[in-house]
């Protein structure tokens, strides 16, 4: 990410309504939360408003979130007191090994976490992802497909983990328009 991604996402934050329902959990994550530890801490990739940040730590987890944009932290920590979160380009941002019994990634593609995500889980440790796929393509074709995932690319990437859900298909968004993604719950061997 740059710094224009920041503006951007900002500017998004303050000027578009649509993006007010960040402040709810994703259903992907709440469907799941059976898998969720009861303690522990938790990483909230490119958390935006929190709304998943403040699911888990209403479950009794501590939770780091990380986001580009200052305007989704700023607003996130005042919806959760409790919340440790930080502004940071995840390009260029350290976290601990493992120090983390969950990482939840909803709708945010940097394949390149995806090898950090077993360094930072602790043995055990859950991560939930969900993102678009290419499908999209079809409603959105002007979608850059950089930030799409390819056929069974996410469960590909974790088949060394114990998979405990996977799905791939059409979903219902938030603004109740159709969505093409693949979801993950999958726990470190």
């Amino acid at each position: 990410m740059t710094l224009s991604d920041a503006e951007r996402w900002n500017e998004r934050y303050l000027q578009d309504e649509r993006f007010a329902t960040f402040t709810q959990p994703r259903p992907f994550l709440v469907e799941n939360a059976r898998f969720l530890p009861d303690s522990g801490l938790a990483l909230d990739i490119a958390m935006g408003l929190g709304g998943n940040a403040g699911f888990l730590l209403e479950r009794g987890l501590r939770v780091l979130g990380v986001d580009i944009s200052w305007v989704a932290v700023q607003r996130a920590r005042r919806q959760h007191p409790g919340l440790m979160a930080v502004t940071a380009d995840l390009n260029h941002f350290h976290l601990p090994d493992q120090a983390f019994d969950v990482i939840v990634n909803f709708y945010y593609l940097q394949r390149d976490l995806w090898v950090a995500y077993q360094r930072l889980l602790r043995p055990g440790g859950v991560l939930i992802i969900e993102t678009l796929t290419m499908d999209m393509l079809s409603l959105h074709p002007e979608t850059d497909p950089k930030y799409l995932l390819r056929p069974g690319e996410l469960r590909e990437a974790f088949s060394g983990w114990e998979i405990l859900v996977y799905r791939e298909g059409w979903v219902e968004s938030r603004a109740g328009q159709p969505q093409a993604v693949a979801s993950l719950v999958a726990r470190k061997r």
